[in-house]
C-alpha cells in the first residue's frame, strides 16, 4: 500500500497571516492534523523552519503527542533544529534545504557537498532511535551520496515533474517522470526507502504512479487547498482513493 503523510505547514500559514506572534490562532494544524488521521492519513509531516514563518515550536509539540499514526519533522540540518529533534523523537525526520526567500522548499539537498555533516546527523538520529530521511533530486551523484550517510530513505524531489505536467501537452511524457523512475530503482538497489513529494495534486498523481518501489508521498499544499472548498477529511480522503491504483 502507498502511504500518504499530510503535510499541514500551510495551516498554520494561514493561522500566522491574522496571528502571528500571538501564540494563539485558528486554523490550528494540530486539529487538521487529528481530522487527516481520522480520514486515513498514515503520517503528518510539519516543518519546523529557522525563521518560524508557520509552523511554530508549541506546534510541533503538541502533535508529537497527539499524532496517532507517524509524525515526520521536516528540518533543516542546522545545530538548533537538530538539537529541537533529539529531544522531541519524532518518528522520522526529512532533512531538507532552506532558503529564506523561497516560499516554499525549492530544490534538494546537495548531499555531495555536505555528505559528512549529513551523515553526523544521521548517526546522532539513529542513536536516538529516529528515521532519517533526505530530500533530494532524482540524481545518480546525489542518490548515491545519501546511501553512504547512513539515512535510511530518501525522499525524491518531484517539483520539477509537477512543473513538466503543468506546462507539458496532453499526452506527452515527461522527462522527469523518467528521471524519478530511474532514480526510485537505482535508489531501491542501494537497500534505500523511496518517498517523494513536492508540487504533486490530484491532476498529476496518477502519472507518478509509474514510478516504482514508492513507501511514502507527502503531500500538503494541494490537500489544504482542496480542503477549503470540500474539508479536511473529505480532501485526504479524495487523495487517498488515488493513490489506492498505485502498484508499485
Amino acid at each position: 500500500m502507498l502511504k500518504l503523510g499530510v503535510n499541514i505547514d500551510h495551516v498554520a500559514t494561514v493561522r500566522e497571516a491574522r496571528y502571528r506572534g500571538r501564540g494563539f490562532g485558528e486554523p490550528d494544524p494540530v486539529e487538521a492534523a487529528r481530522l487527516c488521521e481520522t480520514a486515513g492519513a498514515h503520517g503528518i509531516t510539519a516543518h519546523l523552519r529557522e525563521d518560524r514563518r508557520h509552523i511554530q515550536d508549541r506546534d510541533i509539540w503538541k502533535l508529537r503527542e497527539i499524532v496517532k499514526t507517524r509524525f515526520n519533522l521536516e528540518m533543516a540540518n542546522a545545530p538548533e533544529i537538530i538539537d529541537i529533534a533529539l529531544k522531541l523523537k519524532p518518528h522520522i525526520v526529512c532533512l531538507v534545504p532552506e532558503r529564506r526567500l523561497e516560499v516554499t522548499t525549492e530544490g534538494g539537498l546537495d548531499v555531495v557537498a555536505n555528505e559528512k555533516s549529513l551523515a553526523e546527523t544521521c548517526k546522532k538520529m539513529k542513536d536516538a532511535g529516529i528515521e532519517v530521511s533526505l530530500f533530494i533530486a532524482p540524481d545518480q551523484r546525489q542518490i548515491d551520496a545519501s546511501a553512504r550517510t547512513g539515512a535510511q530513505f530518501i525522499e525524491l524531489h518531484t517539483g520539477k515533474f509537477a512543473e513538466e505536467f503543468h506546462s507539458a501537452e496532453r499526452g506527452t511524457r515527461s522527462a522527469e517522470l523518467d528521471r524519478l523512475i530511474a532514480g526510485a530503482k537505482q535508489a531501491h538497489t542501494l537497500g534505500l526507502k523511496v518517498n517523494a513529494g513536492h508540487g504533486l495534486n490530484y491532476e498529476n498523481l496518477p502519472a507518478l504512479c509509474s514510478v516504482p518501489h514508492l513507501v511514502e508521498l507527502n503531500i500538503g499544499h494541494s490537500i489544504v487547498s482542496r480542503a477549503v472548498f470540500v474539508g479536511m477529511e473529505q480532501a485526504v480522503k479524495e487523495m487517498l482513493a488515488l493513490m489506492e491504483k498505485y502498484r508499485g
